[in-house]
C-alpha cells in the first residue's frame, strides 16, 4: 500500500512480519527502550491492549506482531506522531487491530472508561526537569521529559483503565526505581518481575523493565539481566532475537 509521506519522513523495515513504520528523524524515532519493551509485554489471545503515549505506535505494531492480543489501542498527544502512527497502521493492514487515538494521558481514563483494558503499556517521559532544554515544544523535548504528564500521571490513568488483575509493562530509568516503586504501590499497581538492562555486562544498567499486577499480592521476581553489546557495536544474541534478526 502507498502512503503519503511528508517532507523529512522515510520508512523503516521492523524485521517482523515485514512491517514498517513511518518516521522522522528531526522529530521523534523509536528507541531501543521501546523495542525491548515489546518483546518483555506480554500479550494472551483475546486480550485488549492499551499503549500509553505510543508516539509513532512502534510498540503496538510490533506487539501485534509478536502476540494474539484481539486489539490494539494507542494514545498519543501529539497530533504529528499520531498521524504517522496512523499512517504506519495503514501501511501495514492492520487498521482493523490498531486504533490511533489522539488525547491526553492523564485523561485515559475517562476517554476510555475504566476497567476495560487487559493490558497497559508505556515507554514514558523519563526526565523530570526542564534543564537543557531550549525549546520544551518540540516532539523530542515532550517525549523525553515530563512536558506534558508525569511518572504519576501515566501509573494513575494505567491503574485505573486495567481491569482486577491486568498486568501494566514500562521501562524507565533505574535511577527513578525507588519512586517508581512509591507511586505504583500509591495505585495499587504490584510489581511482580522486573529486569535491568546493561549496555555492556560491566556497565551499569540505564534501563529497567517493570511488570505489575492490578491489585495482586505483593512478591517481585528479578529476571536475570539483559545485556545489550557484546562488544563494541555488536549486540548480545538475546538482543537479535528481540529485534528479529
Amino acid at each position: 500500500m502507498e502512503v503519503r509521506l511528508l517532507p523529512g519522513e522515510r520508512i523503516d523495515e521492523l524485521q517482523r512480519n515485514n512491517y514498517r513504520i513511518i518516521q522522522n528523524e528531526r522529530k521523534f524515532c523509536f528507541g531501543m527502550d521501546a523495542v525491548l519493551l515489546s518483546g518483555f509485554a506480554k500479550a494472551k489471545e483475546g486480550e485488549r491492549v492499551l499503549d500509553l503515549g505510543t508516539g509513532t505506535g512502534i510498540i503496538p505494531i510490533l506487539m501485534e506482531a509478536k502476540t494474539r492480543a484481539s486489539h490494539f489501542t494507542a494514545l498519543e498527544i501529539q497530533q504529528e506522531s499520531a498521524d504517522m502512527a496512523r499512517r504506519s497502521v495503514a501501511l501495514n493492514h492492520l487498521e482493523d487491530k490498531i486504533s490511533i487515538v489522539v488525547g491526553d494521558i492523564k485523561k485515559a481514563s475517562s476517554l476510555f472508561g475504566k476497567a476495560v483494558f487487559d493490558v497497559v503499556t508505556s515507554n514514558p517521559p523519563y526526565m523530570t526537569e526542564q534543564h537543557g532544554l531550549t525549546n520544551p515544544e518540540l516532539p523530542k523535548a515532550i517525549a523525553r521529559h515530563e512536558l506534558l504528564c508525569s511518572l504519576e500521571d501515566v501509573v494513575r490513568e494505567a491503574a485505573s483503565v486495567l481491569k482486577p488483575n491486568g498486568r501494566f509493562y514500562m521501562v524507565h530509568r533505574p535511577f527513578r526505581l525507588a519512586e517508581i516503586f512509591s507511586v505504583l504501590k500509591e495505585y495499587r499497581l504490584e510489581p511482580k518481575a522486573m529486569r535491568l538492562v546493561h549496555p555492556f555486562v560491566d556497565k551499569e544498567p540505564n534501563m529497567v523493565l517493570l511488570e505489575c499486577i492490578r491489585g495482586a499480592k505483593p512478591m517481585l521476581k528479578i529476571a536475570p539481566p539483559l545485556i545489550i553489546y557484546k562488544e563494541a557495536g555488536v549486540y548480545t544474541d538475546e538482543i537479535y532475537d528481540v529485534y528479529g534478526y
